[in-house]
């Protein structure tokens, strides 16, 4: 099978000058490397591509392969992880992951909650902000958690998130959207448990790998799942699977919102649990991190016992069954 590996390799734009936050989502050369590396012991044939304008100008030139393999993020516009997604479809190209309508809407955490809620599962109540001035007529009860509307990887999470009355919000949102360019959601806080969801496979035969519940270090100020303490995992926060009655109740809520989002091969949901220890739907990562040792995904994988060789061949797999394609070596069934 000859795959085509597309990916945003963050060297590469902080070479060109791109300020490093902005950048939080692209991938080091250990995950790079990591994953073409799997590929090519599931017995594929990997053509290392880059970003999606180098896959554009391939494919432009009459190059095909058997799979595109994306991880790509984009760099620009609310619906830049649908680009790479919609290259494909426009040249009649297969590809692992999920279509340009769910990476579109699931980007936009505001458009994926009304999905979900729509389906009658449980998320907290919300609004989005385009200007500061709007915060004095959001009627939601204090606190309340601030966020860019559309963006991963904890970015423009913090501390300051969490905001106490409209003041506070307003000033939060003020500098979000002057710092990220787009609007913001408000919404109520959450001050439960907070876990996230591994999710394999399409449609009804999707399952969940496991759930990890996350726990930020208490000696550390900033309670928030944010960028930093992301970037800073090893010393500040906690993971372990867990499987007990509101875990499993996590799992069930986020595999009923993969399957309301179309969701495809793979993904993670981030789910936090409200007074009630009732877990509520956060938003979804349909191109979830896969740092062979740092992201959730692949912790997930390993502490349910199985290796990232394993993981690449499960994502491969589903993706070859839902496309009717045969494997090179049937190792995303192996342990």
């Amino acid at each position: 099978m000859r795959i085509a590996f597309v990916y945003d390799a963050r060297d590469d734009y902080l070479a060109e000058g791109y300020d490093p936050v902005d950048l939080a989502e692209f991938d080091v050369a250990v995950t790079i490397d990591g994953i073409a590396a799997a590929l090519t012991r599931q017995g594929a044939q990997v053509d290392r591509i880059g970003r999606g304008q180098a896959l554009a100008r391939r494919l432009a030139a009459g190059q095909r392969w058997d799979l595109v393999f994306s991880i790509a993020e984009g760099l620009t516009g609310r619906s830049r992880e649908a680009q790479v997604p919609a290259l494909c479809e426009m040249f009649d190209q297969p590809y692992v992951f999920s279509d340009p309508l769910t990476m579109a809407v699931t980007l936009d955490k505001a458009m994926a909650k009304r999905l979900v809620r729509d389906q009658g599962l449980p998320t907290a109540r919300f609004r989005v902000l385009d200007c500061a001035k709007l915060a004095a007529s959001v009627d939601l009860p204090f606190p309340l958690f601030v966020k860019p509307v559309a963006e991963g990887t904890g970015k423009g999470c913090a501390a300051a998130s969490v905001v106490q009355d409209r003041a506070e919000l307003a000033k939060a949102a003020a500098e979000l959207i002057q710092r990220y360019a787009q609007p913001v959601i408000a919404e109520t806080y959450l001050p439960g448990r907070e876990f996230t969801v591994a999710i394999l496979g399409n449609g009804a035969a999707a399952q969940v790998l496991g759930v990890l519940e996350i726990r930020i270090r208490p000696e550390l100020a900033d309670q928030v799942y944010s960028f930093d303490n992301k970037e800073n995992s090893e010393e500040r926060v906690t993971y372990r699977l867990v499987t007990d009655a509101e875990a499993q109740q996590a799992g069930e809520t986020a595999l009923a919102a993969y399957r309301a989002l179309d969701c495809r091969d793979a993904a993670r949901i981030d789910m936090r649990s409200d007074g009630d220890q009732v877990p509520q739907f956060l938003e979804v990562n349909p191109i979830a991190g896969l740092n062979p040792v740092h992201s959730d995904l692949p912790m997930i994988a390993g502490m349910a016992g199985h290796d990232f060789d394993w993981l690449i061949g499960q994502i491969l797999t589903a993706a070859c069954n839902r496309l009717g394609l045969a494997q090179v070596r049937a190792m995303g069934s192996a342990a």
